[in-house]
């Protein structure tokens, strides 16, 4: 779990680097959610090697509203830096009060890649750091043995850029003091931290600083008013105290320091840290349909390009059945099968005679128009001359062109997903050539290689002609007279205009005495099972193989770091967590 937290907050993060400016803050919301989670989980994992660290204490509140004051105040020292600019302090800096001989090794582990730094070491061109200072045996008498923590602003404008340590160090805390002031309490800021906040269940202490008498019944109850706004529980103890020139707080009164001890002792009975695994479940849950909703709209575009390619691919289909397969006068490959079948129909004795002579009369417009009739030239002439590889092309350029709009129209209609559909957009544009010179490669190879079925086809006519003698012996003496009369016109003409004369002639013939004879139902048969194979050979060797593989492929080479590429399997997997008992929140 621990792991995917910290993959979704990188990926939101590469999102936001982008520049998609219509996210960035809902996107960055979601990662200071992201960073206070990963925390509590870690804080989880403390619990359990850790159970009995000391007491954490985390001082919070908006820019100048005397945090570090309120923080020595509570200390009975001067160890937090004070100064009237706003955003004077920057990184989180724990003070242990009365913790003498306590190993704060485990602090380490818990703020993992931030570095301890001594307190006048810190530096604000390095965020990632913390200080922890060890006091000196002097006691305060408004604390109990605890580490308190000072902790930076989290609604300036440079906020952002320190905001982590403050969540680490909130989500560590087993009590929460808000500090506010009468200019600020009101802040959404503040609020949004708290509602933030309510997730963990830390008892919480509020502290309204720089009152004036006249306001502080106003001020107070409108505090309880937005508490209750933002939250559901309990509205909690506050602690009002009175703005003083040149904001010294030093003047806190014995039955102060008397009641703040007794809130704070109350709270931290209150703090139930062997409860923490439950309310880590409940955090997660909260925040969990809100964090993986780009997660599912991605797999949803994932499946919608699934679809989109299906569909296009379903029309591709249905037009080369319209302009091909089912065209009266455009379907060729049955008719090729027919011709094949006239070689078979020579009469034996005849056939060597018929053929030599044939040899002779053509070979002028062979040699001319290179039209040769067998092996390698006889598949070329057929592919560069066949309608259906041409319409075949023309397909597969229209499939991509349909495609390309709709992954534009799918960019305007989903912002969530509209980086997703860009690169797309773009890796179809880029890779566009090759796929087509691929499918046109694999038209020309299946066109080659479909010539298998068509000769399976006539010898499978021949073999029902040899069981209707009558049939054969006129479809003979038919080709003969075809043949015939080819033979005497082409002496006359020299070959020119051989193909017309020996094929369709012969072919028409063929094909009228098949069609009136006990053949025709047998011949309908056979037309559709060549039809049949050949629509699932296209669909399968050219559209399915060639061109639907080489484009599924697509999101598979995206640029990884700019979506979240999270399976619907692995989030099952890291779902199936959430509804396990105490020990389900293991690392993923």
């Amino acid at each position: 779990m621990l792991d995917f937290i910290q993959l979704l907050k990188q990926r939101y993060k590469a999102i936001i680097d982008l520049g998609e400016d219509s996210l960035n803050i809902v996107y960055q919301e979601r990662i200071n959610s992201l960073r206070f989670a990963e925390s509590f989980v870690r804080k989880g994992r403390l619990i359990e090697s850790a159970p009995k660290h000391p007491i954490q204490i985390a001082v919070i509140g908006p820019t100048q509203a005397g945090k570090s004051s309120i923080s020595n105040l509570l200390l009975g020292t001067s160890a937090a830096g004070v100064s009237p600019l706003a955003g004077y302090t920057v990184h989180p800096q724990g003070f242990c009060h009365n913790l003498e001989g306590t190993d704060y090794s485990w602090l380490n582990h818990y703020f993992v890649r931030f570095q301890c730094l001594k307190q006048n070491e810190l530096s604000r061109a390095q965020y990632d750091c913390y200080s922890l200072t060890k006091l000196s045996a002097s006691r305060s008498n408004s604390l109990p043995d605890c580490i308190l923590w000072d902790t930076p602003d989290f609604d300036s404008i440079d906020a952002t850029t320190y905001r982590e340590g403050v969540l680490r160090t909130v989500a560590l805390a087993d009590v929460i003091i808000l500090v506010v002031s009468k200019e600020k309490y009101a802040d959404q800021s503040v609020w949004d931290m708290m509602t933030l906040l309510e997730g963990l269940h830390q008892p919480t202490i509020i502290i309204v600083n720089k009152l004036v008498e006249d306001s502080q019944y106003i001020v107070l109850q409108s505090l309880q008013e937005k508490w209750q706004q933002s939250r559901k529980d309990a509205f909690p103890e506050v602690i009002p105290l009175t703005f003083q020139k040149g904001g010294n707080l030093s003047a806190w009164s014995k039955n102060e320091q008397q009641r703040t001890r007794r809130l704070i002792d109350l709270a931290v009975k209150q703090s139930k840290r062997s409860q923490h695994s439950g309310y880590q479940q409940q955090l997660l849950k909260s925040h969990w349909q809100n964090w993986i909703e780009p997660i599912l709209a991605e797999q949803a575009a994932q499946k919608d390009w699934e679809k989109l390619l299906d569909d296009c691919i379903k029309s591709a289909l249905k037009d080369y059945q319209r302009d091909y397969l089912n065209h009266p006068l455009h379907y060729e490959t049955f008719q090729n099968a027919l011709a094949e079948l006239l070689s078979l129909l020579e009469i034996p004795g005849l056939a060597s005679v018929l053929g030599k002579t044939r040899k002779i009369i053509t070979w002028p417009a062979r040699k001319l128009f290179k039209l040769g009739y067998s092996g390698k030239n006889k598949a070329k002439n057929m592919t560069d001359t066949s309608h259906e590889v041409t319409l075949l092309k023309q397909i597969s350029e229209h499939t991509l062109i349909s495609i390309a709009d709709q992954v534009l129209e799918r960019i305007e209609q989903n912002p969530e997903t509209g980086q997703w559909w860009k690169e797309i957009n773009s890796l179809l544009r880029q890779q566009k050539l090759g796929v087509l010179q691929s499918f046109q490669r694999g038209v020309i190879h299946y066109h080659n290689h479909f010539q298998i079925e068509v000769d399976s086809a006539a010898q499978s006519l021949y073999q029902q002609l040899q069981n209707q003698p009558l049939v054969l012996n006129s479809l003979r003496a038919t080709r003969v007279t075809t043949d015939a009369a080819a033979i005497a016109l082409a002496l006359h003409t020299g070959g020119i205009g051989l193909h017309d004369l020996i094929i369709t002639p012969a072919m028409l013939s063929v094909t009228s005495l098949l069609t009136e004879s006990a053949m025709g139902s047998y011949m309908a048969r056979a037309e559709a099972e060549l039809k049949q194979k050949q629509l699932y050979t296209v669909k399968q060797d050219l559209f399915i193989d060639i061109l639907k593989k080489s484009l599924q492929a697509l999101p598979g080479i995206m640029n990884h770091q700019t979506r979240f590429n999270v399976s619907e399997q692995q989030l099952l997997k890291v779902q199936q967590q959430l509804t396990e008992k105490r020990h389900g929140l293991r690392i993923f």
